[in-house]
């Protein structure tokens, strides 16, 4: 009988943290990808699940790493702050970190023939090898160029016209990265945008006699890496790993070779970060004006009911003045927040906004006393009929991505946070039922779904009474429902009689 690496592991990992040791996982070259994600791992299984205490955050030191993570997964790690977990050191001549930058297909015979450098008597195909080092290098200055056209706003360019017929690799740095010199400096870069394009430019040829020789050397570099950093990584605790990126730039760019066109784009890089935290300050301005508007609807619902009628109801029917006004209310929050959601889709905020907790808060109450409204407006003009269901062609992103960041932020089931979107549900139902357009056993589950969220939402204050106000269109939808159906419902007590 044999037992399972995996649960081994898992043994070793779990008895370490109950210790309240720190848990370093490494990796070298191909094996530095399995570092990573069982770094993720830990982080999702012990830190951020807080089902299982430890002080301690994990650290991933990898050597020679391949890019394997893409854009999404980097977005992930900056967003929960895990960014510091991972430090990459990269030799400046190695080409294996650069590697993935270029199609598979053309590196496939390159990564099934570097185990044989590790026979000293291995003589390499230098001819071969400086043609792959060229075509890693090609796709690499695409990779980077485009990058580097995104960060300057010149999308308009011919790379971008290149970028729709050739596939350029969606693989991106990730953790803080420490480019190791020719001369044993060490550089510090955590900024992914300047570390592609460092990825690049730091391994660049004066020369055409002298390319056969740095290709061989880049493949030969691969497997130094214990010697270069055996004495900085028994100083690993001095290494200036949170130092700030333009003090280590400034001081080692020469170290680097880096031409005039490099120190552009790492300028762009820098003026890009600065860009997105100026952004997200301005932001913050943002939050008086969004709090004041909520205000508003806050007393415009106590208002209504207090007339009897639920806010919902009383904005669809449109009678009176202060519906007129909350009508310019829910336009200019919409206004506020569809700026601040395309500000995050053309990634213009930082990483980390979404997981900020008073934008989370921020981001649910404006989805609680909004979206109701947006839905009594969608019905009332009747747009479901040209152009469908609400939450199926007319939910707006500015509601969508509020409720993605508390899901997560809380680790509920996707979609679980319909507390504020329930009302178009109402809607489909009593159009379905009303018009007689759908059988009962139709939309029987339908409606026992909306029954029963209705019933966890209200026990936990996630919506407000005058939900279940007489006058009411969910109460009136709900009397019209069959007797045997309401006199076993799980809101019947909740309904006037």
């Amino acid at each position: 009988m044999t037992t399972h690496p995996g649960f081994v592991f898992n043994f070793q990992v779990t008895k370490a943290a109950e210790k309240d040791k720190q848990i370093v996982f490494a990796g070298h070259s191909s094996g530095s990808p399995i570092a990573i994600y069982a770094t993720v791992w830990f982080l999702e299984e012990y830190i951020r699940s807080n089902k299982k205490q430890t002080s301690h955050p994990p650290l991933c030191l990898t050597f020679a790493s391949p890019l394997t993570t893409d854009h999404t997964f980097c977005h992930a790690v900056q967003r929960e702050g895990w960014s510091d977990c991972f430090v990459h050191f990269v030799m400046k001549l190695d080409i294996i970190p650069r590697i993935l930058l270029a199609p598979r297909s053309s590196t496939t015979e390159l990564l099934q023939k570097i185990p044989r450098f590790l026979d000293p008597h291995h003589k390499a195909d230098e001819a071969k090898l400086a043609s792959i080092f060229v075509n890693v290098m090609k796709n690499a200055s695409c990779v980077a160029s485009y990058a580097a056209c995104a960060l300057t706003g010149s999308k308009h360019t011919l790379f971008d016209t290149m970028s729709r017929f050739i596939k350029l690799s969606p693989y991106r740095p990730c953790g803080k990265y420490v480019f190791c010199t020719e001369t044993g400096k060490l550089v510090v870069m955590k900024n992914p945008d300047a570390v592609l394009q460092l990825l690049f430019y730091s391994l660049q040829i004066e020369s055409e006699t002298e390319l056969q020789k740095i290709a061989v050397a880049s493949l030969k570099t691969h497997w130094t890496y214990k010697d270069a950093l055996d004495k900085s990584l028994q100083n690993l605790p001095e290494l200036p790993l949170s130092s700030d990126d333009t003090i280590d730039i400034g001081a080692s760019l020469n170290d680097l070779n880096l031409c005039p066109t490099a120190r552009q784009c790492l300028r762009a890089a820098g003026v890009s970060e600065k860009q997105k935290v100026d952004n997200q300050k301005k932001s913050v301005h943002k939050k008086d004006a969004i709090n004041k508007a909520l205000k508003a609807l806050d007393d415009y619902r106590t208002t209504s009911e207090n007339d009897g009628v639920g806010y919902y109801d009383a904005f669809k029917m449109q009678k009176k003045e202060e519906d007129f006004k909350a009508n310019v209310k829910r336009l200019e929050l919409a206004a506020m927040w569809n700026e601040i959601i395309e500000m995050i889709k053309q990634e213009q905020l930082p990483d980390k906004f979404e997981a900020e907790k008073e934008w989370i808060e921020l981001g649910t109450r404006f989805r609680r006393l909004v979206e109701p409204i947006d839905i009594a407006n969608y019905y009332r003009h009747s747009k479901n009929e040209d152009a469908g269901p609400y939450m199926i062609k007319g939910r707006p992103r500015r509601y969508h991505y509020p409720q993605r960041w508390r899901e997560h932020a809380e680790q509920l089931e996707r979609d679980s946070s319909g507390e504020s979107c329930f009302w178009a549900e109402v809607e489909e139902l009593n159009i379905a039922s009303t018009n007689k357009k759908a059988p009962w056993k139709e939309i029987e589950n339908r409606v026992l779904t909306l029954e029963k969220n209705l019933r966890k939402w209200y026990d936990k204050k996630e919506v407000e009474k005058d939900v279940f106000l007489e006058k009411s269109t969910l109460v009136k939808w709900w009397h019209t429902l069959p007797d045997n159906h309401k006199a076993n419902s799980c809101i019947k007590e909740l309904i006037p009689s």
